[in-house]
């Protein structure tokens, strides 16, 4: 059987190479973007997704035309005005930047997550990942980013309680330094103390969602909030140069912060790369 998956916000970045992964393991992929572009072998809608009757209607075209959804990749997002939403102290910042991080960053995913929960419990499976950051533990760009983050981290918990014996399992990645075309272009080593060298590419994190979404122990997942670089190391997923990613975890601090306290958290069963030297 075809596995049928959705990126939102699939048009570039992140989301663009998370698509081409999955194109590329063989799964038909859904893309949404204002635009209605996506990667070649994608089969993209225009969707803004801080229009409700869009999303409704964009689900409504996969289950009309597949039949069925087994995987959504929580991406959309929109950046605040100028890089000042990056820079300046919050009270600096005008108040609709909560617009953007909040009511796309955090809405858009609860709105997209509500309409793949109908489809995967009717069905009995499926898997929903919000693409989350270490910004939920430590300050990252700005407050509201880390506000988003963090409510993206407890909104997957919270719907692993309710998702419980369904079939349908919900979970939060934090992403490390990822190597967009953008961020290439630029021509630095570093960003932000991080190297490059050792950051992840986009499609890293799609084949990690890929292999995630086949995990025979995903149940035990549900509601975790997981790092992509440490899932790449448990699955032996590397970057496209053949390199594995560095995890961010000590840099801020430790681990996720709402692992179900009913579960052992999954990331400590993760072998470390020094164990595995």
């Amino acid at each position: 059987m075809s596995r049928v998956a959705l990126v939102t916000g699939g048009s570039r970045g992140v989301g663009h190479g998370i698509a081409r992964a999955l194109v590329d393991d063989g799964w038909t992929t859904y893309v949404t973007s204002r635009h209605g572009t996506g990667p070649d072998g994608a089969l993209a809608l225009r969707c803004d997704h801080t229009d409700d009757a869009a999303v409704a209607a964009a689900f409504d075209e996969i289950a009309s035309s597949s039949g069925q959804l087994d995987l959504l990749v929580n991406n959309a997002w929109a950046a605040p005005k100028g890089f000042g939403g990056f820079s300046d102290p919050f009270w600096k910042r005008p108040v609709d930047d909560w617009d953007t991080l909040i009511g796309v960053g955090l809405r858009a995913h609860y709105v997209s997550s509500v309409h793949a929960a109908r489809l995967m419990t009717e069905a009995g499976r499926g898997l929903i990942t919000n693409i989350s950051s270490f910004g939920s533990r430590g300050h990252l760009h700005s407050v509201l980013y880390g506000m988003s983050k963090t409510a993206l981290d407890k909104m997957a918990a919270d719907m692993a309680v309710e998702l419980k014996d369904t079939g349908v399992a919900a979970i939060s990645l934090w992403l490390g330094l990822i190597r967009t075309e953008l961020l290439l272009s630029l021509g630095i080593d570093e960003f932000a103390g991080f190297s490059l060298q050792r950051a992840e590419d986009p499609e890293f994190v799609g084949r990690v969602i890929s292999r995630l979404a086949r995990d025979p122990d995903l149940a035990a997942h549900n509601g975790h909030t997981l790092v992509t670089a440490e899932l790449g190391t448990r699955y032996g997923i590397v970057n496209n140069d053949g390199t594995p990613p560095d995890s961010h975890r000590a840099a801020f601090g430790g681990g996720p912060l709402f692992p179900p306290s009913h579960q052992v958290d999954v990331d400590d069963r993760i072998p470390s790369r020094e164990d595995l030297s």
